[in-house]
């Protein structure tokens, strides 16, 4: 199966200082673990810049504007944890630009699926508001890309990182074409995602998990509440926002996931995007923070988009 790698250097000049978990290092040890002679078969791309059009499909302008004209001249803080220097604005372009340009590579079809292995990660961005390291919400943006490029009626985002995509949730919450569920440590950073929470159309859904759980409860999520919700939403586009940082060995959180669990919940996907939209799905890197694991989770991922 053709499997697209979008990626760029400027993922590497996003400068979040030392002892940052959020750090270049992330992105070269997945790409690292994916030059194995097994993935020799991606189709390697350049991840291009977002257009200012694209970002404000899923942003407001306001946001779009504060965060394309803050100075360059050094590293600053948006937030606590949330940083901003020379090279942040590249970089953050082309997280989203190059999860547009998979969304086109699967709707063309001369990819299957597709993973961009970018950073800084998206899915805390909220419409108005830069937060947990994200900029821009690169699912968000993508899939209003999907929509507005491609005449999509209903676009599904699915989220495994460990903490809730608060931002995918505000984006998404009062569109009811657009579907997004998430499993996620719960109580944990951002402090959203209760089950209660389900959008204006119900076209939310969150499976929280108590700090400990493990395989068990998080296929239990998978299995008997997200996946149903997403057959029944019958999603013509999958995007996946695939954070590494419920794994075992992640620093900032306590599930206790291993690659295997993520080869599962990607065929488990797989076989929801078989069943509605040809297969088509695009993987956009979030979170993972211990490297090794990370490197590790995301090579285990690509092998089962590549369905080997």
């Amino acid at each position: 199966m053709s499997v697209a790698l979008f990626t760029h250097p400027a993922a590497l000049d996003h400068d979040t200082g030392e002892g940052h978990p959020e750090c270049a290092e992330r992105v070269r040890y997945v790409l690292r673990a994916l030059e194995a002679q097994m993935f020799a078969p991606l189709l390697r791309e350049v991840a291009p810049p977002a257009t200012v059009e694209q970002l404000r499909a899923a942003h407001s302008a306001e946001h779009v504007d504060f965060i394309m004209s803050l100075p360059r001249d050094r590293t600053r803080y948006i937030d606590g944890d949330t940083l901003y220097g020379p090279g942040s604005l590249d970089a953050a372009l082309r997280g989203a630009g190059g999860a547009c340009a998979a969304v086109d590579a699967v709707m063309e079809g001369w990819a299957k699926a597709a993973f961009v292995a970018m950073r800084p990660p998206g899915h805390h961005a909220e419409a108005n508001r830069a937060m947990g390291f994200c900029l821009f919400n690169n699912a968000a943006v993508a899939a209003y890309h999907a929509r507005a490029r491609w005449g999509l009626a209903r676009v599904a985002v699915v989220d495994f990182d460990v903490h809730h995509g608060n931002g995918t949730q505000d984006i998404f919450g009062p569109e009811p074409d657009l579907f997004y569920a998430s499993s996620h440590q719960y109580p944990c950073y951002p402090g959203t995602g209760a089950a209660h929470e389900r959008g204006a159309h119900g076209n939310i859904v969150n499976a929280p998990l108590a700090p400990g759980s493990g395989t068990q409860a998080f296929q239990a999520a998978w299995s008997g509440v997200i996946i149903p919700a997403l057959n029944a939403f019958r999603p013509e586009l999958l995007i996946i926002s695939a954070g590494f940082d419920a794994h075992a060995a992640d620093p900032l959180a306590q599930l206790r996931l291993h690659e295997a669990d993520f080869t599962w919940i990607t065929q488990a996907l797989l076989a929801v995007a078989d069943a509605h939209c040809p297969g088509r799905v695009v993987s956009l890197l979030e979170g993972g923070y211990d490297l090794d694991a990370l490197a590790a989770s995301a090579a285990a991922h690509v092998t089962a988009l590549m369905r080997l």
